[in-house]
C-alpha cells in the first residue's frame, strides 16, 4: 500500500466542517465521517480504473487529503483527486452574492460565522442522483441501508475499501437482484433503467455540472429520470448549483411549520413566497433557515 499526501488551499468564507455536515451525504456510504477527528473518507475511482482512499480533514485553513493506493500516485493522478475534492466540496463555486444577502439579514448572520452555505455532494452527479432516489417515500435508516448495500454488493474494492457503483455495474444486475438485495423496492427499476441510459451514453447527467443550464432546462433533464419527481430535482438542482430551486419533504416542513408558524400547517406556496425576497437564492435560505440548530445546537449526524 501507498501512502502520500496532498494539501487543498480553502477559499473564503469556507468552513470544512460546516461543508461536510450540510446534509445527510456524509452519513451515506462510501463516506466514512469521523466525527471525533473531524474527519471524512471515501474511495475514489480515478483514471485508469485505479482506486484510492482518501480520508479530508481540515487542522489549519487548508484541506489535508491523505492517500492510500495500490501503486505509487503520479503528479497527474494527485492533481485528479485534488480536482474531485475540490468539486465534491463546492470549493470553486462563487458564493459572494449569497453571502452580500445574509449580511443584510441580522437572522441568517450567524451563517458566515459558521462558514455554512455549501452542500457537499458526491463524486459524481450519477452518484448523487441514485443516493436522492433513495431518499424518497422512506426513512433515513431505510436510505442508509440500500446506499450501503449498493456499495458493499456493487462497488470495487480494494484493501477493504469500495467505491460507488459506476453505472455499468448497476446497469448489469436484474430488477430481482436490485429488489432482493440492495432492498430498493418500487425504486429497483428506476434505478437501472437510469444507471442503463448513462452506462449507454445516452443520457449524459456528468455534463450538468459543467454545461450552463437555464433552472428550467436542468429541472426538464432530471424528472425526465423515472423517480425523480419535484421533491428529488428540487434538492437535485441544489447539488448542481441552482439554488432558486424548493424542495419539500415532510422534515422541512414540520421544521418551517415550528419555526415560523408555531406548529401551524401552511400550504408549500406559503413556504416558497416566505423566501421570495432572496430570488435565484431561496432554495439554500430556505434550507440554512430549516438547519440552522445544526450548527448553533448538535450536528444530527
Amino acid at each position: 500500500m501507498h501512502r502520500s499526501l496532498l494539501t487543498i488551499e480553502e477559499p473564503r468564507l469556507f468552513n470544512f466542517w460546516s461543508t461536510v455536515n450540510s446534509h445527510g451525504w456524509s452519513d451515506l456510504a462510501p463516506f466514512l465521517i469521523d466525527k471525533d477527528r473531524q474527519s471524512i473518507e471515501v474511495t475514489l475511482r480515478l483514471a485508469r480504473h485505479r482506486l484510492v482512499s482518501v480520508r479530508l480533514s481540515a487542522p489549519s485553513k487548508r484541506i489535508q487529503a491523505e492517500l492510500r493506493s495500490s501503486a505509487l500516485l503520479t503528479v497527474a493522478d494527485k492533481h485528479q483527486v485534488g480536482r474531485i475534492v475540490r468539486d465534491f466540496l463546492r470549493m470553486d463555486e462563487d458564493y459572494r452574492p449569497f453571502y452580500a444577502m445574509v449580511r443584510g439579514h441580522p437572522s441568517y448572520r450567524w451563517v458566515i460565522g459558521k462558514g455554512a452555505g455549501r452542500l457537499m455532494r458526491a463524486a459524481s452527479v450519477f452518484e448523487d442522483v441514485v443516493k436522492m432516489i433513495c431518499t424518497t417515500n422512506c426513512n433515513w435508516s431505510l436510505t442508509k441501508s440500500m446506499t450501503n448495500n449498493l456499495v458493499n454488493l456493487l462497488g470495487e474494492e480494494w484493501k477493504g475499501f469500495r467505491a460507488f457503483p459506476t453505472p455499468e455495474a448497476l446497469a448489469g444486475v436484474s430488477e430481482k437482484f436490485v429488489r432482493a438485495e440492495i432492498r430498493a423496492g418500487y425504486r429497483s427499476p428506476f434505478l437501472i433503467e437510469f444507471a442503463q441510459r448513462v452506462a449507454s451514453h445516452k443520457l449524459d447527467v456528468e455534463s450538468w455540472r459543467k454545461v450552463p443550464l437555464t433552472s428550467e432546462e436542468l429541472s426538464k433533464n432530471l424528472r425526465s429520470i423515472k423517480g425523480v419527481g419535484e421533491y428529488a430535482a428540487g434538492n437535485l438542482m441544489r447539488l448542481l448549483g441552482h439554488y432558486d430551486a424548493m424542495a419539500f419533504d415532510s422534515w422541512v416542513r414540520a421544521e418551517f411549520y415550528k419555526k415560523h408558524k408555531n406548529g401551524r400547517r401552511v400550504s408549500d406556496k406559503t413556504i416558497t413566497k416566505h423566501y421570495a425576497e432572496f430570488a435565484e437564492w431561496k432554495g439554500l435560505f430556505f434550507w440554512v433557515d430549516m438547519t440552522e440548530d445544526w450548527f448553533k445546537k448538535k450536528l444530527p449526524f
